[in-house]
């Protein structure tokens, strides 16, 4: 590559030369090096930190080094980056520093130089129903700037990702493919369960005892006992919510550790996980095994199939959408339905099965059920994995069927459901496409009239005072990318149904997003959104509305003459913040149905 300055926009969404536009805005050449060291850069393993750390004119860079207690010989090591999400903000990352601490180790002992720094994270369950849930959605790209900006900036040589709450998972993928040298991600680990009365606990019994309270089916002390037992320590919600959904898709995709999305933060193999991580990723530098190398086409296909499998969380459709366009690979709203059509769901598991991700973790995790949809056919063996193996030779030793001394992990022969659980409908209201989460629905067809909210504050304050009936379906909009902005999960408003014992009787629908402890009568990421114009802005209080999950539609049942005359002289709302990180997601975020990247040019 010359020494020439390159305009970065002139190649946005092209190739050149099959060199993607983004290794041309990040070269990977130092031009004060001699023909020689050029020359020899390819096969060093410090093959991107020598452009910082080598030759004369770098010595002002390696007197910053010897400050930190560098020595000379530590120059020929390869710089490993460690993106570390602990922070005290949330029991789903306060427990990380002792695996970073152990990677560190792991890095050292391998032979690298560890290079630690920070990432952000929003607790979803603290922030949840308040505004401070707009800024969710947000940090997924704020991390993946982080480590983007970190790796590319220090020339690091690979990278090692720590997180825990729910946009850890996707904002660091993202940062590593857009980085695209050596990565691996290391999970923080699930939580134990809480325990009251006999029963396991977890985040969501305290949403959804909020909603068994407010309808008198639960007493005042009860309710009590069941927030302060429901989180007995450090790790991310147990189901199979948004955390280990991601963390879980994240073994499927061979970037992280086998068995590693399942484990419990507490316990010690966390730490023995995160160690070897480290050791798998200087092996992966001395093979410059890339992320891009890793997430192709195929290994999305098994990670959502792995998804479907275990009855992960709608907000994996939005990630998957996002970490595909990142990665440049050619994915659409339409190929989870594909996926979702040939793939069992395999897994009892919360929110709306029996079991919690440590019980899963028990009966063999995340392995078995690969295993399991590998010999059926439904999961491509020959993609490769962050320790240079593929997806088959990983599983080689894993048995064929699950154990048949525990219910967490069906046979291939005897699922929950013959076919996934995250549908994609269309119609009249959602012609870019949506996402239904429909396992355990006796049902999941109605008709209703609607219930119209433009905020989440009031349909909740609507559910508690028992003004929701069984049979209507409530529409809660201008909450999408642009309108909320940052899209905010809705899982008060389905918590309080669930809790009101609605779960299956009313309907909601919402250009936002659910928690991925959600379950019931629920459509999200309905597009275009109400800010952008969509359909979902023209329903009126009354209207009819059909969700029909076995047809794959959601449609306002009124004729096109009528919708648009409502359509007339309408005129984007003013947006809700003007200035600071709000402002810039509104203006920039692309549709739920292309991921809500920034970046869609």
């Amino acid at each position: 590559m010359s020494n020439i300055l390159i305009d970065c926009h002139k190649y946005i969404g092209a190739v050149v030369d099959d060199v993607a536009y983004s290794d041309f805005c990040h070269p990977t050449e130092n031009p004060t090096m001699n023909q020689q060291d050029k020359d020899s850069a390819g096969d060093a393993i410090n093959r991107r930190s020598r452009n910082i750390t080598e030759g004369t004119a770098r010595a002002p860079n390696r007197s910053m080094y010897y400050a930190m207690g560098y020595e000379a010989g530590d120059f020929k090591k390869p710089m490993v980056g460690v993106a570390n999400g602990h922070s005290t903000i949330t029991p789903c990352n306060s427990g990380l520093q002792k695996l970073a601490d152990a990677a560190i180790a792991g890095i050292e002992e391998a032979g690298g130089n560890a290079q630690v720094f920070g990432t952000p994270t929003i607790s979803d369950g603290m922030a949840m129903g308040t505004e401070g849930m707009k800024y969710s959605l947000i940090s997924r790209e704020v991390i993946s700037d982080c480590i983007e900006t970190c790796v590319q900036g220090q020339w690091m040589d690979g990278v090692l990702v720590v997180g825990g709450c729910d946009k850890n998972m996707p904002g660091g993928l993202m940062g590593m493919l857009r980085a695209n040298v050596p990565a691996i991600y290391v999970y923080g680990g699930t939580i134990l369960p809480g325990s009251y009365k006999g029963k396991d606990l977890n985040i969501v019994s305290v949403f959804e005892a909020v909603g068994e309270h407010s309808a008198g089916r639960m007493s005042d002390e009860d309710l009590l006992q069941i927030e302060r037992r429901a989180i007995p320590g450090t790790g991310s919600c147990g189901g199979m919510y948004t955390a280990n959904t991601m963390s879980s898709s994240f073994e499927a995709l061979g970037i992280s550790l086998p068995y590693s999305s399942t484990m419990a933060n507490p316990h010690d193999e966390t730490k023995n996980s995160a160690k070897e991580s480290a050791r798998v990723l200087v092996e992966a530098i001395k093979k410059n095994i890339k992320p891009r190398d890793i997430v192709t086409k195929k290994a999305i296909e098994n990670a959502v199939a792995v998804i479907m499998a275990t009855g992960g969380s709608t907000n994996a459709v939005l990630h998957y959408l996002a970490i595909a366009h990142t990665a440049g690979v050619d994915w659409a709203i339409e190929d989870f339905e594909r996926i979702r059509q040939r793939t069992p769901v395999l897994c009892n598991l919360k929110p709306s099965g029996q079991y919690l991700a440590v019980d899963l973790h028990k009966a063999g995790g995340i392995p078995q059920v690969m295993k399991t949809l590998l010999v059926a056919g439904l999961l491509h063996g020959d993609c490769l994995t962050i320790s240079g193996q593929t997806i088959a030779e990983v599983l080689k030793d894993v048995p064929d069927v699950p154990r048949a001394d525990q219910d967490v992990i069906r046979p291939i022969n005897n699922p929950m459901y013959a076919q996934g659980h995250l549908a994609i409908l269309k119609g009249n209201l959602s012609p870019e496409g949506c996402v239904a989460k429909i396992t355990g629905l006796k049902n999941p067809v109605m008709t209703g009239p609607a219930r119209v909210f433009d905020d989440e504050q009031s349909a909740l304050k609507a559910i508690l005072a028992g003004k929701i009936v069984a049979g209507d379906v409530m529409v809660l909009r201008y909450l999408g990318p642009k309108g909320g902005p940052g899209m905010p999960e809705m899982l008060a408003p389905t918590g309080a149904l669930i809790g009101a014992g609605l779960g299956e009787s009313v309907g909601l629908i919402t250009d936002g997003r659910f928690s991925g402890g959600t379950w019931g009568m629920v459509v999200g990421h309905v597009a275009p959104e109400a800010a952008a114009g969509g359909n979902i802005a023209f329903i009126k209080e009354g209207d009819s509305i059909t969700i029909d999950a076995k047809q794959l539609l959601l449609q306002l049942n009124i004729d096109d003459a009528e919708l648009a005359k409502r359509k007339e002289g309408w005129k984007a709302p003013l947006p809700r913040y003007l200035r600071g990180v709000q402002a810039k997601f509104a203006f920039n975020a692309s549709s739920a149905s292309k991921g809500a990247v920034l970046d869609d040019y």
